[in-house]
Formats: structure tokens, sequence, C-alpha cells
């Protein structure tokens, strides 16, 4: 058996603990490389570099980070009084262990791969399940890549990870633009009908060479299922012109820069079934089978590469290389040996993205505050002195959103009752295991997470920026939604500070609640003054300031 077949044997926290009396342990860990790495050179950067964030910002930034979400009230004075000096890699790792981080990287690789276009083929509730589950089992990401880029459609177990290939229709244009931006992490879309004009990386055979894997396969409907998978003709070659030069040029598959895949020799009889009416042909050498391979390669530094600077940008604000699909020459990394280190510790660890992540989050570099020193200057480029901001995306803004207002919470006592009373035998065992719980309030409130993607999310390539429009302005002033999770009933947010009897205290569960932190003097005491100011109608008063609190920006960024 391989080591990748022993390691997916083991559980997260077996695995965590080999590492720990592993011979490499003696070596300095990939997080304090990372750091160093960032520091060489600049005798100054300690003494400007911001200090670490304190211990509520931490909470709430690796919690959005890792689960999609903020931390509860409670949770947040737990770990204020946890005097435990490793209580951050306790909690990264508690995180990274949790139901709720696979729902987090489904929601990530979703968003990455699909950019939230409309379903064709494969529903998306089958493609999100089964990236859910493979984040669930830890699957490394060239074994992911590999099943994405490599099954048909036939196989009902497997037809969720054709929905790359399916839902692009296999077309030429958007397929092999797509496999570059997001795989090789460059948009060689320019490069179709000449060489790019404005990137001299970006080459017509590297369009076209990544388009020879794909250019025999085709959609096949089946007359019975109606189900579309993906068939291939045994011939068929690339040939291209530009359009500039009229230079021709033909190519075999292949990946930039590397090799040619030549076919093999054509045996007599080329196909395993042959191209007939309602059937669906297969030849005996497909070319689209190698594609998966020569991406996959640790031959392909583009791989590799592409992958770890999107998780650099998704853990730290911004990627090594920005735009995330540019990379080329006159566009080099920020850090290349940051992005060594990290592209060394990814094959060490054969693929594993929950190794990585973990590494990125253990970090000074992530963990440090978003405010400035003094006397450090602000400057455009990315030095990482400073934590960096981040817009939430629109499942963290809902998630969040509901942890706040506590719709979570008396959406899972109302489950986990119905549960209970529905089968009094197992009921309770069933109710207090964590996956139940996260499966269950996903399954109840995704109706809800869907209103905010369709008004806060993007079509198409996703963008960092943040850019706030009059639809999502509305949507938050006065939307229906938002508008029932403030009406106080029974134990939520609203109906709990409404029964707080000072001031002072209804500025401490709100600033737990909303902002997961303890509210400053000079806060309490605006909380005061204005709870005073309307006190003929507190009930009112009590909604304005957790809607104004839920609409400010502190909420709506991670810092």
């Amino acid at each position: 058996m391989s080591l990748r077949s022993n390691l997916k044997l083991l559980t997260f926290s077996t695995i965590l603990i080999a590492v720990i009396v592993s011979p490499a342990s003696a070596e300095t860990a990939l997080h304090e490389r990372l750091d160093a790495a960032l520091s060489a050179g600049d005798p100054q950067f300690d003494q400007q570099a911001a200090a670490l964030a304190d211990d509520a910002t931490f909470l709430r930034r690796i919690t959005l980070d890792l689960t999609g979400t903020i931390p509860s009230a409670e949770k947040v004075r737990a770990f204020y009084a946890d005097s435990s000096a490793d209580k951050r890699i306790q909690e990264i790792d508690r995180l990274l262990a949790s139901p709720e981080y696979a729902r987090r990287m489904q929601y990530v690789f979703d968003t990455m791969l699909m950019e939230r276009h409309p379903d064709k083929h494969v529903p998306a509730k089958d493609w999100q399940n089964y990236l859910r589950e493979s984040f669930l089992e830890n699957r490394h990401w060239d074994d992911l890549v590999q099943e994405m880029l490599t099954v048909d459609g036939t196989d009902e177990k497997t037809r969720p990870a054709a929905k790359f290939l399916l839902d692009r229709e296999l077309k030429a244009e958007q397929v092999t633009r797509d496999l570059g931006r997001m795989f090789l992490g460059r948009d060689l879309e320019c490069a179709q009908c000449h060489d790019h004009p404005n990137v001299n990386d970006y080459l017509q055979r590297h369009y076209h060479g990544l388009n020879a894997f794909l250019s025999r396969s085709y959609l096949f409907r089946d007359p019975k299922t109606k189900k579309t998978s993906i068939g291939e003709k045994a011939e068929g070659q690339v040939e291209f012109t530009s359009v500039f030069t009229k230079e021709e040029g033909k190519t075999a598959p292949r990946v930039l820069d590397l090799p040619e895949i030549p076919d093999p020799e054509k045996p007599e009889e080329p196909y395993k079934v042959k191209p007939a009416k309602n059937v669906r042909s297969i030849p005996v050498y497909s070319r689209r089978l190698q594609l998966a391979d020569a991406i996959t390669s640790t031959e392909n530094q583009a791989f590799q590469n592409n992958i770890v600077n999107r998780l650099w940008a998704l853990m730290m604000g911004r990627g090594l290389v920005e735009p995330l699909d540019m990379w080329h020459s006159d566009n080099p990394p920020t850090h290349p040996e940051v992005l060594k280190l990290l592209t060394a510790g990814l094959q060490e660890r054969d693929y594993d993205l929950r190794y990585l992540i973990r590494e990125l989050a253990l970090t000074k570099t992530y963990q440090r505050s978003s405010h400035r020193q003094p006397d450090s200057e602000s400057t455009d480029e990315p030095d990482y002195r400073v934590g960096l901001l981040k817009p939430l995306s629109p499942e963290q803004l809902a998630w969040s959103m509901m942890q706040a207002t506590e719709v979570t919470k008396r959406t899972l006592v109302g489950l986990k009752a119905k549960k209970i009373k529905d089968d009094p035998e197992n009921g309770v065992k069933i109710t207090a295991e964590a996956r139940w719980q996260e499966e269950a309030l996903h399954d109840a409130l995704w109706r809800n997470v869907n209103s905010f993607t369709v008004t806060f999310g993007t079509v198409g390539a996703q963008s960092s920026r943040f850019d706030a429009s009059a639809n999502q302005a509305l949507f938050l002033l006065n939307g229906p939604l938002i508008q029932s999770w403030l009406v106080p009933g029974g134990n939520n947010l609203t109906a709990r500070l409404k029964k707080l009897e000072s001031g002072p205290q209804v500025a401490e569960e709100l600033y737990l609640a909303i902002f997961s932190r303890f509210p400053d003097e000079f806060e309490t005491k605006q909380v005061v003054e204005f709870l005073k100011a309307s006190e003929q109608e507190t009930h009112q008063g009590i909604l304005e300031l957790v809607w104004a609190a839920l609409a400010s920006d502190e909420f709506r960024f991670n810092h």
C-alpha cells in the first residue's frame, strides 16, 4: 500500500501526532520558515511589523477563515478566560477537524471552480456534497483534480466530479481558458488567436496545447436516461494560425512549455466502442485521460504554484501574485522565497491542503493585527507587516449574521427537539454529534444563505475587492429576511438585550454577539447614551443598535 493510502487511513489527530514525533520535527516548522523569509534582508521589519492581534481579533479571524462564520459570544468568553499558552494552536486544530471546516472549503472551492454559474448538467447540490465529503475525508488536491478531469459522467457515484467539464459543455474557449486560470494561474484567453499581445509568456501554442487534450471529446446525451456524459473520437489534430502574423502551427496535447504528449501508434481498431447513432464512442487511446496526469505532474510547477498562491490569498487577503490568474515573468511573485517554501511544503505533504492551511494560520504573518505601528509608514507594496482586511464572502456574511442574531442557535434547539421527539431511543445521542448538527443546520437554513449569494455574489471571475451596490444596501437596510431576524422572540439576541437591566450590560452582550469582543469604555458610553435618548422607545432603540452593528464596516470585514 502506498504512503498516500496509509495516510488516508489515519485520522487528522493521528496525523498531527505523527508530525510531532517524526524525525522531520527536528527541522524548523514551515510556519516559522515562512515568517523568517518575509522578514529576511530587512533589519527594520520586526520593529515596524504590527503586534500580534489580540485574542478576540484572532478568534474572530480564524473562525471566519476556517469555518465561515463568527464565534458565538459564549466561545469568545471562554477563549478570553483560557490561560493556556497554546490555546491558539488548539483552536486552529479544533476548527480544522470540525465539519464546519469542510463546509467552508466547499463554499471556497465551489466559488473558485464554478464561479457561481447556473447549473447545466450536474446539480449544484450534488457537486457541493462531493466537495464537502472530499474535505471531510481530507482528500488531497492532486487526487481531487485527477478525478474532476478524468470522470466522464456515466457513473452516478462519480458523476458530481464531472461538473467542471460537463457544465462548461466542453466548449473549447471556456474549458481551455478555465483550465489555465484555475489550475495553472494563467488566463490564456487572449492567446487563442495569436500570441498574447501584452504578456510575452502567453503563447498561442500554450492555449492550443491545452485544447488538444479535449478537442476530440464531445457531449453525448443518452436517449434513454436523457443524461449528458462525455464521449470521445479517436482522431483529430489541433492546428492554428495567428491572425496577426498568419504563421501556422500545430500541437499535440501539452501543458505550457512541458513536452508534447504524442499519440501512440494507432491500432488497427482504434475504438473500444465505435461511433454510431445514439452511441457514446470510446477510443482505445484517450487524449482526455492524459489531461489529469499532465496537469498534476510533479514536473508542472505552475499547478503547484497556483494552488499555494490561492491558499495564501485566502488566508492573507491577497496573493503572492495578483491577479491570481495572471502569473507571468512581468508579474512575478512579490516574495519568491515564500512561494518556494510553500510549494516545497505542499510536495512534501503530498498536496495536503489542510496541512498547508494550518501552517499558514500558525504564522505570525497571519496573526498580526490589522493596525499599523504608529511609526510604520504605509506602503502600496504588500510587505505583510500588518494584517490585511478581507471582505466577507456572501456565505460568511449570511452565517455570521445568523450567528450574531442567534438564528442558528434557536434553529438548532428546534431541530434537536424534533429529532429527539421523532427518535426517542437514539435522538439524544445523534443530536450530540457535531456533524449531525452542522448538516441539520445547513439543510434548515440554506435558503437564507442563498438569498445572500444572489444579492452579494458575482457570476464569473471572482475578485477580492469590496464593491457595494444599491441592491446590497437595500437588502441590509430593509430586506424582510434580516428584519425578521431582528424581531424579539424566544431567547434571540434582541429579546435578550431587551431583558437586560443596564446600558453597560446591553453594550457588552451586543459587542460580544456581533463583534466577537468586549466593548471599550467609549463604546459602552455610546450605547448607554443612545439607549437613554431612545428611552421612550426602548424596543426600537435595541433593534436599531443591532441593525447598525450588523451593517457596520467592522462586521462586514474580516480584520
